[in-house]
């Protein structure tokens, strides 16, 4: 893509910023910040991430992947400020997650250990990761506000706070896989995945484009379930304190 392409893709960004002032939306200068942002900091880690390609020193790649877990920590526990220690369980989490993917990818050979392939899965992971443990979070909190009352009836007839929050834990968990889920489900038939259409518009063969977006999803799907499950049973002991009882 030219220079000239690129600049005369901003007209995706003045549709929008027709649409907020017309109708008054005030979304302004939000869109602007966004687009401004997002030009900087890609190209910024364009260079970075050319550099350590070129580099393919392992210090650099392990600092990359912290500085990808770190803004996502810092971004997600805003939606979780009700939790005690959100910030080392979200930490712990993402952690957990990369760890686990990367074994599985490294250790059966199904990626080279390389910068190239590292940190872009490592990017979707922890990124896909940061967005799920947002929606949990949002929804768990919300709906241990709600039932409250069926929170507290329950640890009054002697349950465990366990079995008092079960419901709330697993409907949360449940509905922030739901997106994720149901997305596969109709892949390749509503939508061709950015990672497979980038591929193809390279000129890679489309069957091979198809392998490497399976693999993607595959680790979205398990990066889904692990990250709702591992932050929902580190925040639920949380919302209550030692007298067994609900707190804010």
């Amino acid at each position: 893509m030219s220079a000239l392409a690129l600049i005369l893709t901003l007209a995706f960004v003045l549709i929008p910023l027709f649409l907020s002032k017309t109708l008054q939306l005030g979304l302004e200068k939000d869109t602007l910040i966004a687009t401004v942002r997002s030009i900087i900091q890609l190209f910024a880690v364009g260079y970075v991430l050319q550099f350590i390609f070129d580099s393919e020193n392992i210090l650099y790649i392990f600092l990359m992947v912290a500085l990808m877990i770190g803004a996502a920590v810092e971004n997600a526990r805003k939606k979780g400020a009700s939790i005690r220690g959100i910030t080392w369980k979200l930490v712990l989490t993402f952690v957990v997650i990369e760890v686990l993917t990367q074994g599985i990818l490294l250790g059966l050979h199904i990626t080279p250990a390389t910068a190239q392939y590292i940190i872009p899965l490592s990017g979707m992971v922890i990124g896909n990761s940061m967005v799920l443990g947002i929606l949990f979070l949002n929804r768990f909190t919300s709906e241990v506000s709600s039932r409250r009352e069926e929170t507290e009836l329950i640890l009054s007839l002697g349950g465990t706070p366990k079995q008092a929050i079960q419901h709330s834990l697993l409907a949360s968990i449940k509905a922030s896989t739901i997106p994720t889920i149901e997305s596969q489900k109709t892949i390749g038939l509503v939508q061709l995945p950015g990672m497979m259409s980038g591929q193809i518009i390279a000129g890679a063969d489309p069957l091979q484009a198809v392998m490497f977006q399976l693999l993607i999803l595959f680790l979205l799907l398990t990066t889904a379930i692990v990250t709702s499950t591992m932050l929902g049973f580190l925040s639920y002991p949380t919302k209550f304190n030692e007298r067994m009882q609900v707190i804010d």
